[in-house]
């Protein structure tokens, strides 16, 4: 699939780590590191741009390294980016550490996978097909 991308970073384009992933790293495209305390949150740039095809979305996720080694995760997540969307790529990140963290210019802060979605329509009805589990949720179906 083709995507039309604008990079206003000086920053390499967002690319695959190896043949089989499913997300591309995005940067963060920075003046000045920021500083985020703990249990702190910002708006990070990331100086991107995409127009994707009619009937696609791109999400927003967590990158794992950046969990594990820094305590920093993606609010919103994953976050939604419309085929309409023509603003900037920026990734609300938080800080659930209790030391502060810095994040730096080029630094990887996010993966973005784009997926194909359908539209629904709905049918109003009066009652749903019954199936076995019913109405169960929310561990429902016990512990294994």
């Amino acid at each position: 699939m083709k995507v039309k991308i604008v990079n206003r970073s000086p920053h390499a384009l967002p690319d695959y780590s190896t043949v089989k992933s499913a997300g591309m790293d995005l940067r963060a495209f920075l003046k000045d590191p920021v500083i985020l305390k703990p249990l702190g949150r910002t708006l990070i740039p990331t100086g991107l741009y995409i127009e994707l095809p009619d009937g696609y979305e791109a999400q927003i996720r967590p990158r794992s390294g950046m969990a594990l080694k820094k305590g920093v995760s993606i609010l919103n997540t994953p976050g939604t980016i419309d085929a309409d969307y023509r603003g900037e790529i920026g990734i609300i990140v938080i800080n659930l550490s209790d030391k502060e963290v810095i994040i730096e210019d080029g630094e990887r802060i996010c993966q973005m996978i784009i997926n194909k979605y359908e539209k629904a329509d709905w049918i109003q009805v009066e009652e749903l097909d019954k199936t076995e589990r019913g109405a169960g949720g929310f561990g429902h179906t016990g512990q294994k």
